[in-house]
């Protein structure tokens, strides 16, 4: 099990004392980067990824929900990112997709795909094969604190079996909603990352982490 929190629910005003905890009981930092327009919220850029690379040799983590993934992509890496999701909708092409993905390996840096939880899963199994990471998103991209939509076990099950088929690497990440009732059920389904934002950082975060690694 790989934990990500996300720093969209982290606690700036603790920052010190935070990170601290994270870099001894987390494998990745999320980075949830909106623009306003693809999904409706702005959230950050890259001289806060700067700020927790400065902090932290964690895998930083960044899903990138924007409508311009190839302009986003250079910027964050070159703020320190070590892996780039973007969603399959910004581009909505196969081939432009491809294209990406190809851009960001050769900067050495992990790739990750993802789509909204309306998009059939299917429209991105022609790059399945290129990725590094499929993230599923449990919730609607854009917000934090929701619930978690209940149809995304069906996905990660389908993820998994078809890792299994074709013998692929890809690791299967989830994103939204995840807390210590679903952790273990996803783990049993297919998921390699959890991605956890409200769960890990309202109230205590040692203790949210321990009780979301006692769930594998």
């Amino acid at each position: 099990m790989i934990i990500a929190p996300s720093v969209l629910s982290f606690d700036y005003d603790k920052f010190n004392e935070e990170i601290e905890v994270l870099n001894k009981k987390a494998e990745f930092l999320h980075f949830d980067v909106m623009d306003g327009h693809f999904v409706p919220n702005l959230s950050f850029g890259p001289e806060i990824l700067k700020a927790f690379r400065r902090s932290s040799n964690l895998f930083m983590d960044v899903h990138l929900m924007v409508d311009d993934p190839a302009y986003f992509s250079e910027v964050f890496i070159k703020a320190g990112a070590d892996g780039i999701t973007f969603h399959y909708e910004s581009l909505n092409d196969i081939i432009k997709c491809d294209r990406l993905i190809d851009a960001i390996h050769k900067k050495y840096i992990k790739v990750g795909i993802s789509v909204k939880p309306g998009t059939d899963i299917e429209v991105i199994k022609p790059l399945l094969d290129r990725v590094d990471i499929v993230l599923v998103m449990s919730v609607e991209p854009g917000f934090g604190g929701q619930d978690f939509i209940q149809d995304s076990y069906t996905k990660i099950m389908y993820l998994n079996k078809y890792r299994k088929e074709h013998d692929l690497k890809y690791l299967i990440e989830v994103d939204g909603g995840v807390n210590d009732k679903n952790a273990h059920e996803l783990l049993q389904s297919g998921a390699d990352i959890l991605v956890a934002g409200s769960f890990v950082f309202k109230g205590d975060i040692n203790n949210n982490l321990d009780i979301l690694r006692k769930c594998k």
